[in-house]
């Protein structure tokens, strides 16, 4: 238990009510202070834990015992040892039960922190990578998308942080002119796509980009239902059978800051 004022409130709390209680006794007859006692070592349980609270019920049984001395002014009769007794289970079984559960919601917390602070690490490093990552949930809304992938479809953040579904995504790819495709295929091709993703089929396929780039797409099933879908660049491995002398150009292609400048020639169109 850490010393502060957390920690001391209950005790405090506990003698100063009792000593008030005692103080206006004496002119007007004032009940018996226990159910407070029993509310402020709920207090001091949620405020500082177990210790405090196991404190301030010790300090509650004592401070009663003083006030039933106070006002009667005799012994102890039976029923006051009742209450006492009572008193104690009450104040020791609240101060158990609010220790206990702090301890807990503080390591529920702690847990949470821990998970918050993993999950930013993986997509700060989800973005440093060139494959196009995006984690789809079971409604294929994407929950999370990667800077490479915005790249290359020339997705603004505003769209790509709103959750857009998987099909919004194949929309703008569309309507953005991304995919070296006819016209008339693109309407098959999307739709191909979304029946991939819909039953999980793994089976890698290759697109290409009007950019000159070709992404190898692969959809893999999450245990909760959702999906990761990943776009690898394979422009050198799909196109080795061009002309040598584009190759430094292929090459170029896979250079992630040229994915930008790309962008920015897109846009400028």
């Amino acid at each position: 238990m850490r010393f502060g004022w957390r920690a001391i409130s209950g005790p405090v709390l506990t003698v100063a009510i009792t000593l008030l209680a005692i103080l206006l006794d004496r002119f007007v007859p004032v009940p018996s202070p226990a159910p407070l006692f029993v509310c402020i070592v709920a207090l001091a349980g949620a405020l500082s834990g177990l210790g405090s609270a196991m404190i301030s019920a010790g300090l509650a049984v004592i401070c009663a015992a003083l006030f039933f001395l106070n006002h009667r002014g005799v012994a102890f009769a039976p029923a006051d040892l009742v209450r006492l007794g009572l008193l104690a289970a009450t104040a020791a079984g609240t101060a158990a039960i609010t220790g206990l559960m702090r301890e807990r919601l503080l390591g529920t917390f702690a847990a949470e922190r821990q998970s918050h602070a993993t999950a930013a690490r993986l997509s700060a490093a989800l973005d440093q990578v060139d494959i196009g990552i995006v984690l789809l949930d079971a409604e294929t809304r994407a929950e999370f998308i990667n800077r490479a992938f915005r790249d290359y479809f020339a997705l603004p953040d505003e769209i790509a942080d709103g959750k857009p579904p998987f099909v919004a995504l194949m929309y703008h790819g569309r309507d953005t002119g991304a995919f070296e495709l006819p016209e008339d295929e693109l309407a098959t091709f999307i739709a191909q796509r979304m029946e991939m993703v819909r039953i999980g089929d793994a089976t890698p396929i290759n697109i290409a980009l009007r950019s000159g780039e070709v992404l190898r797409f692969v959809c893999a099933v999450l245990p909760d239902g959702g999906r990761m879908l990943s776009y690898t660049p394979v422009t050198d491995l799909v196109r080795h059978t061009d002309a040598p002398t584009r190759a430094d150009y292929y090459r170029s292609l896979r250079d992630p800051t040229g994915r930008k400048l790309i962008r920015y020639l897109r846009v400028a169109e």
